[in-house]
């Protein structure tokens, strides 16, 4: 079992990323999936959940997580992000827990 985070990085505010979670060793398609950040010195949050059957659901305005089933990823897509939003971002198997139930995580950083 084995969740990869990917597409993280330095983006100034205002910008633009989408986060991939490429998914291994189970059956994607039959499992809820979140995504959750820890910012430095806080407790990891949970950002948004997206059942098996949703492709594409926004949140909080500003981002949007989806799924490709077909491709066993999840996807985030953050708009408009702000210097608050920097935090390590992991993906997690929603129903799960322990070995290999989250990512490694992908650093975020926003800074002009």
């Amino acid at each position: 079992v084995q969740l990869v985070e990917s597409g993280g990085g330095l983006v100034q505010p205002g910008g633009s990323l989408r986060l991939s979670c490429a998914a291994s060793g189970f059956t994607f398609s039959n499992e809820p999936m979140s995504w959750y950040r820890q910012a430095p010195g806080e407790g990891r949050e949970l950002i948004a959940t997206i059942s098996p059957t949703t492709s594409s659901r926004s949140v909080e305005g500003r981002f949007t997580i989806s799924r490709d089933n077909a491709k066993n990823t999840m996807y985030l897509r953050m708009d408009s992000l702000k210097p608050e939003d920097t935090a390590v971002y992991y993906c997690k198997r929603t129903l799960a827990s322990g070995f290999g139930s989250w990512g490694q995580g992908t650093q975020v950083t926003v800074s002009s």
